[in-house]
């Protein structure tokens, strides 16, 4: 079963998120050398239960939360967001050495992403 293992904070100023994050819930923040402005969180150690995050500019399409479902195949999942009501905000798209993520919104205007782990993605 599809879990959320990941999540997304849109930010109009990431570096002063990075900073309240960090200071109030004490998480380890790196940027991440991407194409786009990034920062990884850690929010706890693996063995315990949680899941890991990241901060991103805020945009159109980017404020608020998001959270990131695992699927075997984003093109299957695509299909079936598709066919039940929900709808495609941004297509598949490559994470270097990550995987494929696309964004989605559900049939009530929920943003949500869903990734296929694959490290050789590119």
């Amino acid at each position: 079963m599809p879990r959320v293992v990941h999540f997304e904070l849109g930010a109009k100023q990431p570096e002063k998120a990075v900073e309240f994050y960090c200071r109030v819930f004490g998480w380890e923040v790196q940027k991440w050398d991407g194409a786009e402005p990034y920062w990884l969180i850690t929010t706890g150690l693996n063995s315990e239960p949680g899941i890991n995050g990241g901060i991103m500019e805020a945009g159109p399409n980017r404020s608020g939360t998001i959270n990131t479902i695992n699927v075997p195949s984003v093109d299957d999942y695509i299909e079936k967001i598709i066919n039940y009501g929900g709808k495609v905000i941004a297509p598949k798209m490559a994470i270097d050495q990550v995987g494929y993520l696309a964004y989605c919104e559900d049939t009530e205007g929920n943003l949500f992403g869903i990734m296929e782990m694959d490290q050789d993605a590119q």
